[in-house]
């Protein structure tokens, strides 16, 4: 470690809880994530139990909870613009009038895409894109009032994330260009989407923002800035990046106004992987300007940012905004694919005040027990003062929780087999959030595309 790092000394090793034995690290830094926040205020303390087999073979949960099904792919939209698209991905829910909700859903679906999105005229940036957003809009009681298109022609709409005026910011996780696999324009660009009324957004690609295999973003809400993430899982590896707008907090559209995209350089870390120890503090982080955002010739992540160079990470996937800082995920590194170690995901915090980037939680293989396959992905703050973590990985498949003393349990086991009685396979979960109130988690399962209401005792 160089001298810019700063080792905390605190480290939980933590194994065997539940059946499930599941192993985690973590820092004491963890408790921050939660402060002056309105999850702050529930307990947070355990989790809610071991999981119920469900009867009809969907979904599992701990004793107290139910879910609904609001929709699934192959089903018709209520609008009438087509059939629900599959691929179902990152979300987010925002508040309506009336106590309704709104649902912003992610399809990354590519060129092979079961189920397109349906393309609508006034929101399809390019018909040779089969992703895109749906938007369901709830009623008071959770009930699905509409269904419909939010935007259309896009390609492998991963996760994204809610901006402070309520719309949603969606990801393209692709770099291809016009001409490759169908498409007439060029993608890896994010989209605004205004869940309430799509017209009013459209289909514009908010280009000053880079172009490369966008993940997630996460918005600073005192100051405007948004980090975004770059999943790339073969070297160079992703970057982690933050776009000043020139319009900031201006309001839906105001991204269109342009802004620089730089990328975070932790002196003496190439790689993030190398860094092992949770609590691990980096000062004084530099960010660099980003020579070409559009990436007319080369990949922004293959870039030259001269002298220091720039510092990548395996995986770049969940990015959120908790408290005043900014956390964000590494799903997995390998040193087989040319990382510089081997982790089963990590959970940074960079505290722009401070200019300080720590090392929160690290899953395996340090850990006692490790989580199986590539976990976690998308992560969200819970009403009970933890964190939500979806599982992306082999085997079974979950929604896992972790409480404010950094316990982990199981929140959701998805039944659904996508494979078979003799190899069975279980679609990963993704897009994670909660009712503006509290009381409801909303969850996706990637495949078969379907978007679950679960209810029960949260601030129990």
């Amino acid at each position: 470690m160089t001298a810019s790092g700063r080792f905390a000394t605190r480290r939980r090793m933590l194994a065997g809880t539940g059946a499930l034995g599941v192993g985690i690290a973590f820092s004491g830094a963890l408790s921050e994530l939660f402060a002056g926040t309105a999850a702050a205020q529930g307990l947070g303390h355990t989790g809610y139990g071991p999981l119920v087999p469900d009867p009809k073979g969907v979904l599992d949960l701990p004793e107290g909870f139910r879910y609904r099904i609001l929709s699934r792919e192959g089903d018709e939209l209520r609008s009438g613009e087509g059939k629900v698209p599959s691929n179902h991905d990152g979300m987010s829910a925002f508040g309506g009038r009336g106590g309704r909700v709104h649902l912003v859903r992610n399809h990354e679906n590519r060129v092979n895409g079961k189920v397109p999105v349906p393309t609508v005229e006034g929101l399809t940036y390019d018909p040779g894109g089969k992703g895109g957003c749906t938007a369901l809009t709830l009623d008071s009681r959770g009930r699905v009032l509409s269904e419909r298109v939010a935007i259309a022609g896009t390609a492998v709409n991963c996760a994204g994330g809610p901006t402070p005026w309520d719309t949603w910011l969606t990801c393209e996780e692709t770099e291809d260009r016009a001409g490759t696999n169908g498409y007439t324009k060029d993608h890896g660009f994010i989209f605004e989407v205004d869940p309430a009324d799509p017209h009013r957004t459209g289909a514009v690609p908010l280009t000053a923002m880079g172009r490369f295999a966008h993940e997630a973003i996460a918005v600073d809400p005192r100051r405007g800035v948004v980090y975004e993430t770059e999943d790339a899982f073969e070297k160079p590896f992703g970057l982690f990046y933050r776009f000043l707008p020139n319009r900031p907090l201006g309001g839906r559209g105001s991204l269109r106004a342009g802004g620089r995209l730089q990328a975070m350089r932790v002196p003496g870390v190439p790689d993030l992987s190398s860094v092992q120890d949770v609590g691990a503090e980096f000062d004084h982080i530099e960010w660099v300007d980003v020579p070409d955002p559009q990436a007319a010739q080369t990949p922004i992540r293959f870039q030259d940012f001269g002298r220091g160079g720039i510092t990548h990470a395996q995986k770049l996937e969940g990015c959120y905004w908790g408290g005043r800082s900014v956390y964000f995920v590494s799903s997995f590194a390998r040193r087989s694919d040319g990382s510089a170690a081997d982790h089963f995901g990590q959970v940074w915090r960079y505290d722009p005040e401070r200019r300080r980037l720590t090392l929160v939680i690290v899953f395996g293989p340090d850990t006692d027990v490790q989580l199986p396959g590539e976990s976690p992905d998308n992560i969200c703050l819970a009403p009970s003062g933890g964190l939500m973590v979806c599982e992306d990985g082999n085997g079974a498949q979950h929604v896992f929780g972790v409480t404010r003393r950094g316990e982990v349990y199981a929140m959701a086991r998805n039944r659904q087999n996508i494979g078979t009685e003799q190899e069975p396979e279980w679609g990963e979960f993704a897009g994670v959030t909660f009712s503006p109130d509290g009381d409801t988690m909303y969850v996706n399962c990637y495949t078969p595309g379907t978007t679950f209401a679960v209810t029960g005792p949260w601030r129990r």
